[in-house]
């Protein structure tokens, strides 16, 4: 699902708002959402799941091209735990 098929599928559910009102709700919505993650390392909503912060250590890895053995830095990315309710229903 594209961002634009989600904003039309909300705005379909919603009455009395414009599709630009609309995006902008789901805009701020996701918006809120990197907020919290960014300040708490993790989002939790009921019955969808979890989204948090995870930290991936310095590794070593080599350059493909030259085979030159290189030190991965570490990183960090979101990872998401889906509710079990959600998992069930999939």
């Amino acid at each position: 699902m594209t961002k634009a098929e989600l904003i039309d599928q909300v705005h379909g559910a919603l009455e009395g708002r414009s599709k630009k009102e609309t995006g902008e709700v789901v805009q701020a919505v996701f918006d809120a959402l990197a907020t919290a993650i960014k300040a708490d390392g993790r989002f939790s909503y009921p019955g969808f799941g979890t989204f948090n912060v995870k930290e991936r250590g310095a590794r070593a890895g080599r350059n493909p091209r030259t085979g030159e053995a290189i030190t991965i830095p570490s990183s960090k990315s979101v990872g998401f735990k889906a509710a079990p309710s959600f998992k069930d229903s999939l």
